[in-house]
């Protein structure tokens, strides 16, 4: 890739960033309306999308399916994040209003995980061909672990975690949200003391889950393209819009039952590809509609079994911290 296509790139991702989480607030600073979360997840979907023809103009239309690929399985992957988000946020009863915070955490979060795996990988891969193959196994190790993680009756808490326990047990904490602070100080036993908020446990239970989807996102779209420009443009504008996605499926979490299954399966049919490279190349534009039948499918069959059932309230506004 050229020069300036990196630096136009790498230039115009913080731009997007910024009108992101400019657009994503109410105008008293608080969380968005459900009016206006959809229709900016519908703007920064599209614009992913849309990237598409800028990629086959300059490229050809080979790197634009590829592209377009990896955009949605990285689309697809991240609203497994949304989700995930959404449980560590009612485990802890995390205030509304204090949300959009850790979510914008997450955000520059995800993009610098990200970099640092797609350069790492690219690293990887020109060094040993055989590491595709090391990446195939990830990928079916995690949809295993995912499917287990997602079996019938199984419940996660995050506030159980490794990370949750050990800042209980190293950190001095207080109990209670001051609202977007991560340390308070308050009086104890006569003495003044700096103390974390539940809202600084809920920062590194984030920061855990974006290395964790890093960890699995990445090898998947190296299954894809080995362009590296490709593979952080596609988690760029997958990343971009997580928000207001968030905003806008908060209240229908209980009903997307089967998208975890969805998605590891989408995860072993990718594992799979990498694994059978040295037989077979499948056409880009298989790999694409794979990913939207498994996708599509996992998320209608959601929507049908669950017809009519309620959605899970969020959590009240004050509530006490999990734990």
């Amino acid at each position: 890739m050229p020069l300036w296509a990196w630096l136009s790139l790498i230039g115009l991702v913080p731009a997007l960033v910024a009108i992101d989480l400019l657009s994503c607030r109410a105008p008293d600073g608080g969380t968005p309306s459900l009016r206006r979360a959809a229709i900016w997840s519908v703007v920064w979907f599209a614009l992913g999308l849309a990237f598409t023809g800028a990629i086959a103009l300059e490229l050809g239309s080979k790197a634009g399916g590829e592209y377009l690929s990896g955009y949605l399985l990285e689309r697809s992957l991240s609203l497994d994040n949304i989700f995930v988000f959404a449980l560590i946020f009612a485990a802890f009863a995390v205030p509304e209003r204090s949300q959009g915070r850790v979510l914008l955490f997450g955000i520059v979060g995800a993009l610098v995980l990200r970099g640092i795996f797609i350069a790492v990988g690219a690293a990887l891969l020109s060094l040993a061909g055989w590491v595709l193959y090391v990446f195939g196994v990830l990928l079916i190790v995690s949809a295993i672990r995912i499917l287990r993680d997602t079996g019938e009756g199984h419940e996660v808490h995050p506030e159980r975690g490794r990370t949750a326990r050990l800042v209980a047990r190293v950190v001095p904490s207080t109990t209670h949200f001051h609202d977007d602070r991560l340390f308070v100080r308050e009086t104890v036993g006569g003495r003044v003391v700096r103390l974390a908020t539940p809202l600084f446990t809920v920062f590194l239970v984030i920061a855990v889950t974006d290395l964790v989807f890093a960890l699995d996102s990445i090898p998947a779209i190296y299954a894809i393209t080995d362009e590296p420009y490709l593979v952080f443009a596609a988690n760029a504008f997958a990343v971009l819009g997580m928000r207001s996605l968030y905003f806008t499926l908060a209240g229908l979490m209980s009903r997307f039952r089967y998208l975890s299954h969805g998605l590891a399966v989408v995860l072993i049919v990718i594992g799979a590809k990498m694994l059978l490279d040295w037989a077979w190349h499948p056409p880009t534009w298989l790999t694409l509609v794979t990913i939207v039948v498994i996708v599509g499918v996992s998320i209608l069959y959601s929507l049908w079994t669950t017809r009519g059932g309620q959605a899970e309230p969020r959590p009240a506004e004050g509530a006490s911290a999990v734990g």
